[in-house]
């Protein structure tokens, strides 16, 4: 018997992921336009740079606040305030190693072995694979493509419900399809929630970068102060900061002792000079965000029209986030057909494959990038699909 047999359960069944996968495959390749990952092609601002060195230059490197410094967490506040027109503290806010941290710091904090978590999918696969490495059954409601895009029916979170339901983890707009809830369909979810008492963790990660209005529809509009709701978010996608590894919870103050706790117990904390760079980010980045929301639209957009212009191709334009989740005529197995078009049209995708139920025919394609660089992946893309 080897070493792998006597690990726990939980850790040895946690899923390659089926983007690296293709990422590992042709990111030695010449010439391969990479847009399987969700992230832009920009570097942080210098702004952001600039305060983090200064906070590293003046030898803030030593333990610090493991909720956060009070600037930030006033930041936080501030933010919320401005962009979600929402009054909460700073103490509604902690901060953690990343987005990703938030979210296990979410499910530990409200299910454990064998309670059930419901998820939408296709969905990005870091939440169910980490509710399941912590030992919670990740139950899937598959959300259904149509001629206006990608749809939930919330009888379908209904109907998943069972007495072992402890969660519902929203992610809107949605990694990888784009779909973004609207007012009435958060309010028939928070019903849901209320009903049979769950908790929602809500990952509104992408909120700015929604193309109906300023920002998309969030449980902020629709909550009261004291529902079982915890926010994860990111400072990753708004800022180009995916790999500082710094993002946030919003959570109710009563909540917060445990919160901190959890935090101590997993990463203690987050560097003090990074939180420095977090700071500035919240208070002088709006600018940076509306000019990639404005980018991201534009290479859209055009990369809608391109592949549509094919006849072969199954796509709404997206009202979210900053990808784009299609299916090629033919095509029933994405995870091989990603590599193909890595070797054959040197585009990285990420294969639907990776995001479980409803996604096996799809591909997903990050458009946070130069508008020429998509227009390139596009036009080889469209050949690749003509020529099927």
């Amino acid at each position: 018997m080897g070493l792998f047999e006597h690990l726990r359960q939980e850790a040895a069944a946690a899923p390659e992921s089926g983007i690296v996968a293709v990422m590992n495959h042709g990111r030695r390749q010449e010439d391969v336009i990479p847009l399987w990952a969700g992230e832009g092609d920009l570097p942080t601002p210098d702004f952001i740079r600039d305060a983090a060195n200064n906070g590293l230059a003046r030898g803030e490197t030593f333990y610090t606040w493991q909720a956060g410094i009070p600037e930030l967490r006033q930041a936080l506040s501030d933010y919320y305030r401005r962009h979600f027109d929402a009054v909460l503290s700073a103490e509604h806010f902690y901060v953690t190693g990343s987005g990703m941290h938030a979210i296990q710091l979410a499910i530990q904090a409200t299910a454990g072995a064998e309670d059930e978590v419901i998820y939408l999918s296709p969905a990005w696969p870091n939440f169910a694979a980490a509710a399941g490495v912590a030992g919670a059954i990740p139950v899937p409601v598959t959300q259904d493509f149509k001629g206006n895009g990608w749809t939930l029916d919330p009888e379908k979170i209904r109907n998943a419900i069972t007495q072992r339901t402890k969660a519902l983890f929203i992610n809107t707009p949605s990694n990888p399809t784009g779909w973004t809830a609207d007012v009435e369909t958060l309010k028939e979810i928070l019903a849901i929630a209320r009903h049979h008492g769950l908790w929602i963790i809500a990952d509104e990660i992408y909120a700015h970068f929604y193309y109906g209005a300023r920002r998309a529809p969030s449980f902020l509009d629709v909550m009261e102060p004291d529902e079982r709701i915890i926010f994860v978010n990111s400072f990753s996608k708004n800022w180009a900061m995916t790999g500082w590894r710094m993002g946030w919870l919003a959570i109710h103050p009563s909540l917060g002792q445990t919160m901190e706790n959890l935090i101590q117990y997993s990463n203690s904390g987050v560097a003090q000079f990074m939180q420095r760079g977090g700071v500035v980010a919240l208070e002088e980045g709006d600018n940076f965000i509306r000019m990639q929301v404005e980018r991201a639209r534009q290479a859209r957009d055009m990369l809608c029209a391109r592949l549509s212009a094919t006849g072969k191709v199954r796509l709404s334009p997206p009202a979210g986030a900053f990808y784009l989740l299609f299916g090629i005529e033919g095509i029933t197995d994405s995870y091989r057909a990603a590599f193909d078009i890595v070797d054959e049209a040197k585009v990285g995708l990420a294969p639907g494959t990776a995001f479980g139920d409803g996604g096996a025919a799809f591909l997903r394609l990050c458009f946070a990038r130069r508008i020429d660089q998509v227009e390139v992946a596009a036009e080889r893309l469209a050949e690749w699909i003509r020529n099927r």
